[in-house]
Order: C-alpha cells, then structure tokens, then sequence
C-alpha cells in the first residue's frame, strides 16, 4: 500500500477506535496495581486481546502479556512494548476515572501505554493483511521497581522465537502538548542505581562529645565527599548525577547523639565504564571517612538500569517517519534525561527507539508532571499514540525486510 493510502487508513482507524481506547485507558486509571503485583492488569488485558482474536500467552514475568500479529511465520519482527504498573501515590484528581485503590495511581503513565499498544494492536488487527513478517507486541510488568520488568522477561526469553529485529517504545511527556511526538538518538536516559548506606558510631548525650562517635558528623562528611567525588572524577561532558534523598537516625534527640544514621540514595550516569569505577570510588572513599572518624559502616549499592540507547540510524528514521505522519510542526527533538527506564534493557539488545509522546494541554489545566498526585493528561494524545506506533510498525517492517 502506497505511504498516503496506508497514512490515510491509520487516520480513519485511530479517529474509529479513539473512543474504545480511551474506555480502556480509563478503566486501567482506575484500577491500578503496584509493580509485580499487575493480577487484575493482566487479566484485563488478555480479556481484551481474547475479544478481538488476537493471539496471547501470559505469564510472562508474572503478570506479563505477550500478543503474536502477522499470518506470516518468516520475514522481520518488529517488537513493541507497553509498561503496566503503577506507583504508590495517592490521587488527588477528580475525575471520573480516579483511582479506586487508596495509595495507588497510574502517575507515570502506564495506563497510557498500555491502552496506547492496546489501540494499534486494534489498527494492526485490521491491517493484517499489509504485515510483511510479524509484530511481538509486550505488555511488561514492573517498570518502576528493580529488578526491572524488562529484565525478567529478556531473561525469561521475550526477545526469542521470534527474535524482534527492532523494538519500539514510547513514554508519556507532559511538558509536550498532546499531538506531538519528540525524540532523541544515542544515549537518552541514565542508568539508576540505588545507594544505601548505615554509619554506626556510639550514642550518648549531646552535650558530652567527647564520650560519642558521633554518626551524623560522619554522614556530613560522607554526603559532601561523595559530592566532591563526582565533580572531581566524572567527565565534565558526561552527565553524571548523586542524590542523596533520605536521611534516618536510630534514635537522637535535640540533646542526644544516635547511635546510627541511614542514608539512601541515587546514582546516574551515561557511561557503563565510569559507572563501575563510580561504584568502587563511592565504597571505598565512604568506609574510609568512617573508619578515620572512628565510626563503622555498611555501603550497599543495588545495581539497576543501564543508559537507554537509542540507535541513531533506526531514530532518524523513526523521526522522518513521525515527520511523513504528523507534520514537521508536530515532532521534536529532545535532550538526554538523568531520569531512568527499563526499556533500556531491549535498547542494548534489540536497536530501538524509545520516544516521548505529549499529552499536555495548558489551556486546560493538563500541565502536573509524572510521578505527582495530580498528573493527568490530554486523552486526544491516544489518537497519536495508537496511530504512530502502528504507521511506525508497518514502515519498519517494510524497511528492514
């Protein structure tokens, strides 16, 4: 089918299925679940996927959903992948969709994914017909929690039988108005790595010094050292961030020194070889602050998500294809983020493309970021992420045939 006629048809079948899917997505607003724990998602999901014929296998991770498109059992595979977990933030918008599980809320999303892949899995259905190869469409589980969802399914064996030759993604974008799509070839999103850290001095009373070791004078000198390690070690040109956001002691009053204090922080950074020497600097320079203060200590780093790379050859394309598809008015390109994501996982083994969708509206009021109690979005970005991902599947099918 020619670009027009195949762009034309993608038109009439989003504009046709909109409503459905913005049903769907609502539904999943409503009922989120936390990561690994996507029962009722699941289920869901693979009711709707029955419904329209689409073949399926569960389990896959847990809750994970794997969807099969395409009659033919050779030529190239194109994977696609929609996250489905939510975060444990209580909802402050009314809506109609609000959130009916108390502590919990689709604030990253995923509901948008989710009933995004949903809704050009209904386009592609219609336009089986044109799939030269097949389409491994990816419901993950888990997202938002190391170990990463995407690791337990590449483990578990999603990328195989049949092995995608590309991947596809997309993330929801608040600071872009809905209708607009931005990307961003190379390195695009950070590793994340969680720092836990427990100083153990003696406790005592506050106005006796002398007879302490006093834990919080140690973590003092640990955050700032650990802030001079980075500026002093990282490349300049390589983004590299450490974050320390929580702070506890074990006891402690305005007149008592604790005994222990807790820190717990993040590490990011876009460079797997600075990232490892960045590991073994940080555990070596906290033990020896603590063991020249006089205090003891436990440095545990959980290792999580590499950099998200985006193949630059496979993103151009999919920029210039957005382009052919929306307009150039209506695509953009992005900047690196220090923010992470598990996708990233199938980016260093499948060459993908991870892309932002918009879904802001400031002139209603759709501005809250992700991860906030009142995030929200423009329902009209449904027609664009349905319609892009599938224009996206069937040109890159064609193109790497």
């Amino acid at each position: 089918m020619q670009r027009k006629k195949l762009k034309e048809k993608v038109f009439q079948l989003q504009d046709t299925h909109f409503e459905e899917v913005v049903r769907i997505r609502r539904h999943l607003h409503a009922h989120p679940e936390l990561s690994y724990e996507e029962e009722e998602t699941g289920r869901y999901i693979s009711g709707v996927l029955s419904r329209w014929g689409v073949d399926h296998t569960t389990g896959w991770g847990g809750n994970g959903i794997v969807a099969l498109l395409g009659k033919k059992k050779s030529g190239p595979v194109v994977g696609l992948r929609a996250d489905m977990d939510a975060l444990p933030i209580q909802e402050e918008n009314d809506v109609p969709y609000k959130s009916t599980h108390p502590g919990i809320m689709h604030a990253c999303g995923h509901d948008v994914h989710t009933s995004s892949l949903l809704g050009t899995i209904r386009i592609l259905k219609e336009l089986e017909g044109l799939i030269e190869g097949r389409v491994k469409c990816i419901f993950q589980p888990g997202e938002e929690k190391l170990p990463g969802g995407a690791s337990i399914l590449i483990g578990e064996g999603v990328l195989d039988n049949p092995a995608p030759g590309r991947m596809l993604g997309q993330h929801v974008h608040p600071p872009l108005e809905a209708g607009k799509i931005g990307f961003k070839a190379g390195q695009y999103m950070a590793s994340a790595d969680e720092i836990y850290i427990t100083i153990r001095g003696r406790g005592g009373h506050a106005a006796l010094p002398q007879d302490c070791i006093d834990p919080i004078t140690v973590m003092a000198h640990v955050i700032t050292s650990l802030q001079q390690m980075v500026s002093r070690n990282a490349d300049p040109m390589m983004p590299t961030v450490l974050s320390i956001g929580k702070v506890n002691t074990v006891g402690g009053a305005t007149n008592i020194i604790p005994s222990e204090v807790k820190l717990e922080g993040t590490f990011r950074t876009f460079d797997e070889a600075w990232r490892a020497d960045a590991h073994q600097k940080m555990k070596t320079l906290v033990e020896g602050i603590c063991a020249s203060m006089g205090a003891t200590c436990e440095f545990n780093l959980m290792k999580g998500y590499p950099f998200l790379y985006n193949d630059p050859d496979y993103t151009t394309f999919c920029f210039e294809e957005a382009i052919q598809f929306l307009g150039a008015n209506h695509v953009v390109e992005l900047p690196m983020r220090t923010t992470a994501e598990d996708f990233a996982y199938f980016s260093h083994e499948v060459p993908s493309c991870f892309y932002r969708l918009g879904t802001g509206n400031p002139a209603r009021g759709i501005t809250s970021p992700v991860h906030t109690p009142t995030f929200d979005i423009d329902e009209e970005a449904l027609r664009t992420s349905m319609g892009l991902m599938a224009s996206l599947t069937l040109r890159t099918l064609q193109h790497i045939r």
